[in-house]
């Protein structure tokens, strides 16, 4: 893996390995060998995308915002109870205090 800023690139190799240490329920090895044709195929017969048209016409590209660091002290249960609902306990956190912000905004207009 190389890491450029915000952007990490990988090779096909550590893709598939990253894909096994995750656990992935996807048949990765099915998908692999699928065409282009194939995967057209399936999303055409999948039930969800039936008659799916999407509209880009009012498409806009949002950039995301750099993310602040900052020192944190919390305590010991509320960080055990993130932690113990598995990985991405700091992305969960970060998600409710995005949604009161979102919220107590609303409030003020």
């Amino acid at each position: 893996m190389t890491k450029e800023g915000t952007i990490s690139s990988y090779s096909a190799e550590q893709l598939r390995r990253l894909r096994q240490r995750e656990g992935s329920k996807t048949d990765w090895n099915r998908v692999d060998a699928l065409a282009d044709a194939g995967v057209e195929r399936l999303v055409a017969e999948d039930e969800d995308e039936r008659g799916l048209v999407p509209d880009w016409t009012r498409a806009e590209l949002v950039m995301p915002t750099a993310k602040r660091s900052v020192n944190l002290r919390l305590d010991a249960d509320v960080i055990d109870f993130f932690k113990a609902q598995g990985k991405g306990h700091i992305r969960r956190m970060q998600a409710v205090l995005r949604a009161y912000v979102d919220a107590h905004r609303h409030e003020q207009r």
